[in-house]
């Protein structure tokens, strides 16, 4: 995974106060001298927008945003050889979350993906993050996005009655859980986790949303490992920001 970020410079011009000694003629308007009411080509301070009177310089297109975005983000990311065990290249995720830059990058870098890539089942109603790295960023995309988060937790983790799903691991089986009254009937929701690897608890997750009346519009992630093809268990469109 990766992480993004920039800053916008902003540069101020003085007021000439200087009065003239006799009124000015009243005359056409020139390029040189705009009426009133339209702004002075030759004054950059139009351009910094409506704190100065002036129009908002337009942003770089969303697709560029983005992509810029990604870069960063994926150039910021650690490598850890034969972690957790040999043979396996880790990502280190955690640099993003370390800078502040880096972190508000990735939460917009996942906003213009999820109108990008899901945009056309319209606005999710909710974000579900997996146990545990997708309660990193999923309440804030949320946040972001005018959705509510619910958390999918492991069993034995949630008070009161809730929904149980079972996924296979590596080495045996697990169990996902999930409020019995989080999700409404008919609600929108968008899965997020860090890394899909085999897909199972992406896929538990989902199963999960469906039992309780929920529509799975889509699954997000940070990075995926390509080769284990986890992605061919979703039954819903799955977009990776960072792989």
């Amino acid at each position: 995974m990766s992480a993004p970020h920039d800053v916008a410079a902003h540069s101020t011009h003085p007021i000439n106060t200087t009065t003239t000694a006799n009124p000015p003629l009243k005359a056409d308007a020139t390029a040189a001298h705009p009426p009133p009411q339209k702004p002075d080509p030759t004054l950059q301070s139009n351009d910094h927008g409506a704190s100065q009177g002036g129009l908002t310089t337009p942003h770089p297109s969303a697709a560029a945003e983005l992509a810029r975005l990604k870069s960063t983000l994926k150039s910021s990311m650690r490598q850890f050889p034969d972690f957790p065990e040999p043979g396996i290249l880790f990502e280190d995720i955690f640099p993003i979350f370390a800078n502040p830059e880096l972190h508000e990058g990735l939460l917009r870098g996942l906003e213009l993906a999820v109108q990008k890539e899901f945009g056309a089942f319209g606005k999710p109603d909710v974000v579900v993050g997996l146990d545990a790295r997708g309660f990193l960023f999923g309440p804030s995309l949320a946040l972001r996005l005018g959705a509510s988060f619910v958390p999918v937790r492991k069993r034995g983790k949630l008070p009161g009655p809730c929904e149980t799903a079972e996924y296979i691991k590596e080495y045996g089986s697990d169990f996902f859980q999930m409020q019995a009254d989080a999700i409404k009937e008919g609600q929108k929701v968008l899965v997020v986790d860090d890394i899909i690897a085999t897909g199972g608890s992406a896929a538990a997750a989902g199963s999960l949303v469906k039992k309780l009346g929920g529509h799975v519009m889509g699954y997000l992630f940070l990075d995926e490992v390509d080769f284990l093809k986890g992605r061919d268990k979703l039954d819903a469109p799955v977009y990776t920001l960072l792989a």
